[in-house]
């Protein structure tokens, strides 16, 4: 049997209200002690001074928009004025593009602390296929949730998107039946479950949404979506649909606990009780928030009613980075700025972002250091500059570290001493650079 000790910890922050010590010992890819003074046969990591926690779990990227970062003409852009600008630079994507910024995205990720990632793919130009995400981030190392993403309303039919990016609806029915059968899995440790994701109500048709809930159920997968990221859509679905986002989600099957909604800045009280009462969840992106200027989610509000809340980077395109700690810190910001300083304590944010998140995503088996849950692990080194000064070992995110020193998954090693183990970053960086001139000529 493979086992690996982490030994000697100043805190360990088991997001489990029953485990506690200094030592969590790893047995083939499981939890299988928390403690003090375990002993192994096997390798022993040093964790002198530092501070244990779960992997990090982000609820909702757009991996391939990591190629477009900081574009100057959507800087300033409110949402739909942001896609209007993107949309043509990513309708010229192709597999090679999506597979590097894929793994750029999920490298930050990592050595940011985060294990798990789910990922919405929804425009699939050039011969793009989920399948490339999957492939790219098994290489990667890192926890994988991707989602079967889709637009149908193009511009000539009162939607966003170009026509030129958006699919029929049949045939995207039938590629998430084939993406599932491929490659979901549903046993416990998986490594990559498979979801069905629509993009949003402005993309796609009130068919198509019904039609997706139909599909996910029958497949026995997940759900996901945008809803009520600003008032322009809130707007958008009260002249469309004659109702509220969170009417128009439960109309169409998109409650419950098999279903999580990305941004929900705008929810009002009767839809945040409504989520609470059918137990669907929400992913939180403070920073795309704050960078759209679309508002400030009601994360206390959610948490207070029992509503379900992960948190999640959002696409490098509107972040512009993919970092679950500063984002778990931005989320704590947020939430303190809008309601006082005893709103979101640092403990609080850092638990949405590693157990509440894996709830969201439906892992009872991740997210906790906890005898019997996948040995999903960060590291994080307290002895540096950033945490000089500070009382409380704990509080990373009021003093700590913004990059992970070492991260485990599965019992697997991705991040050794801040470095990626699995894949050739340099190389990998100079690949998107030659993709990124071409995209820019």
């Amino acid at each position: 049997m493979a086992e690996t000790l982490i030994r000697g910890a100043a805190h360990v922050a088991t997001m489990d209200d029953g485990a506690a010590g200094t030592d969590v010992l790893i047995r083939d890819g499981v939890i299988a002690a928390v403690g003090q003074g375990l002993t192994t046969q096997g390798q022993v990591i040093a964790a002198q001074g530092c501070l244990v926690t779960p992997g990090l779990v982000n609820t909702h990227h757009h991996l391939y928009q990591t190629l477009t970062r900081a574009v100057p003409a959507g800087q300033d852009a409110l949402l739909f004025g942001w896609l209007r600008t993107l949309y043509p630079i990513w309708a010229r994507f192709t597999p090679d593009h999506v597979a590097v910024a894929t793994q750029l995205g999920l490298a930050e990720l990592a050595l940011s602390g985060c294990s798990m990632s789910s990922d919405h793919l929804y425009l699939f130009p050039n011969g793009v296929r989920l399948d490339d995400t999957i492939h790219a981030a098994a290489e990667v190392g890192l926890r994988f949730h991707p989602t079967r993403g889709a637009m149908s309303i193009g511009e000539s039919a009162g939607g966003l998107p170009p026509d030129a990016l958006v699919e029929d609806e049949t045939t995207i029915l039938e590629d998430a039946i084939r993406v599932i059968d491929a490659f979901h899995d549903a046993a416990p440790g998986s490594m990559c479950r498979v979801g069905v994701a629509p993009c949003s109500p402005f993309s796609v048709s009130r068919e198509l949404m019904r039609d997706a809930a139909i599909l996910a159920r029958d497949k026995g997968v997940r759900l996901h979506t945008h809803l009520a990221e600003n008032d322009e859509e809130v707007a958008f679905s009260l002249e469309r649909f004659g109702c509220r986002p969170g009417q128009y989600a439960e109309d169409l099957g998109w409650t419950g606990d098999d279903v999580w909604h990305a941004h929900c800045v705008k929810l009002d009280a009767d839809e945040i009780a409504l989520f609470a009462r059918t137990g669907t969840g929400v992913a939180h992106c403070p920073c795309s928030n704050c960078r759209l200027g679309s508002g400030i989610a009601p994360v206390r509000a959610m948490v207070d009613a029992g509503v379900r809340v992960g948190i999640g980077v959002d696409g490098s395109a509107s972040n512009d980075a993919a970092s679950l700690v500063d984002e778990a810190r931005q989320a704590m910001l947020l939430a303190r700025v809008s309601r006082g300083a005893d709103a979101m304590s640092g403990a609080k944010a850092l638990r949405l972002a590693t157990r509440g998140g894996a709830e969201v995503l439906g892992r009872d088996d991740c997210g906790r250091i906890a005898p019997g849950f996948r040995a999903d692990i960060a590291i994080w080194d307290m002895n540096g500059v950033e945490a000089a000064g500070n009382w409380d070992r704990s509080a990373l995110l009021l003093a700590g570290p913004r990059k992970v020193r070492d991260l485990f998954v599965e019992g697997r090693q991705v991040v050794r001493d801040g470095h990626l183990m699995t894949i050739d970053l340099p190389r990998l960086i100079r690949r998107a650079e030659r993709l990124l001139a071409d995209l820019m000529a």
